[in-house]
């Protein structure tokens, strides 16, 4: 793939923040790349922002990997980005498969997505190096409240709550199973998305602080240049041997030190913040699988405030409109 002066990309779930920011950032490339969107839902915002769209199965029907290929050989795609929580997984398993039809999915290998999807594994795993919260799986195993119950394999903000004595505890083991139980964590949340090259050599980690979030995706953010974080990601995102992007959340304890939340292998809804401030994690994932040498860009602290935008649609086609006029 080396050499090339466009490339075609598919970039799943674009009915989600994290599809449509990875769309808007390959649209600030500065050479021509043709991009291709899926998702299971066929009016998905990101349909009617790209060159071409194709609906999918949901990820456990019978028939999305076959669906998947037939997308790959019909438009000839050549990278697939990882942007989306479910969709990596099956270009991971398939990523032989993909590669010998020319397109390459810019993942992690098994292995590694397995230890981030279980929260149970990443705490085993990374306790070993760095600081987590305390983690069980068994909620008799704790009696320090507040703490958290969460999906075991959860994605996002989903199926979180917060506990805050015995009752309440037992409550919510009877009522959900595959639980993870993980100690509170009050101060500074932050999310670190990290960039590392195709031999899964950190390159570079860019910290914000989540100053607002709704369902589990930031709505304000704000840019902080803080080397220990940084590097500190990046030995995380190594030490996983994470390939391409990742995000990682951390947050204080009451004594301020700051733990691993969760690792997520893949750009994450809020990436686009860092796109804004200075580094484009697509622009430079297609830099390095065209062979450029990378250039660690500069990152500007700044705040960044998201809003919704609307997109008109009639018979098929994307309609423009002047707030003036309405």
């Amino acid at each position: 793939m080396k050499g090339r002066s466009t490339f075609t990309i598919l970039v799943p779930s674009a009915s989600a923040p994290a599809g449509i920011n990875t769309i808007k950032s390959l649209k600030m490339v500065k050479y021509p790349v043709r991009i291709v969107a899926s998702d299971s839902n066929p009016i998905s915002a990101g349909f009617f922002m790209s060159d071409a769209h194709e609906v999918l199965p949901e990820i456990d029907s019978k028939l999305y990997v076959t669906r998947l290929f037939d997308i790959v050989e019909k438009h000839k795609i050549e990278i697939l980005m990882p942007c989306s929580g479910y969709d990596i997984y099956p270009y991971s398993e398939n990523k032989d498969k993909l590669l010998k039809l020319g397109a390459l999915p810019v993942v992690s290998d098994k292995k590694t997505m397995e230890r981030c999807r279980d929260k149970m594994q990443t705490f085993k795993y990374l306790s070993k190096k760095f600081d987590l919260p305390f983690t069980t799986l068994d909620y008799k195993n704790t009696s320090r409240f507040p703490l958290m119950a969460k999906p075991r394999y959860g994605k996002g903000s989903k199926g979180i709550v917060k506990i805050d004595n015995e009752k309440e505890l037992k409550y919510i083991q009877i009522k959900k199973d595959n639980l993870i139980f993980q100690e509170y964590l009050p101060g500074t949340e932050y999310t670190i998305d990290v960039l590392s090259d195709l031999e899964c050599e950190p390159i570079i980690a860019v910290p914000r602080i989540r100053l607002e979030t709704k369902a589990g995706i930031s709505t304000m953010g704000k840019i902080v240049k803080d080397e220990n974080i940084s590097d500190t990601c990046k030995s995380i995102a190594k030490y996983l041997k994470i390939r391409g992007p990742c995000c990682i959340q951390m947050k204080e304890s009451k004594e301020g030190i700051l733990k691993i939340v969760e690792v997520n292998p893949r750009m994450g809804g809020g990436t686009f913040f860092t796109t804004l401030a200075g580094a484009n994690f697509p622009a430079m994932i297609l830099d390095m699988v065209n062979g450029k040498k990378l250039k660690i860009p500069k990152i500007s602290e700044i705040t960044i405030v998201r809003y919704f935008e609307e997109i008109v649609v009639e018979n098929g086609k994307v309609m423009k409109y002047d707030l003036n006029l309405l």
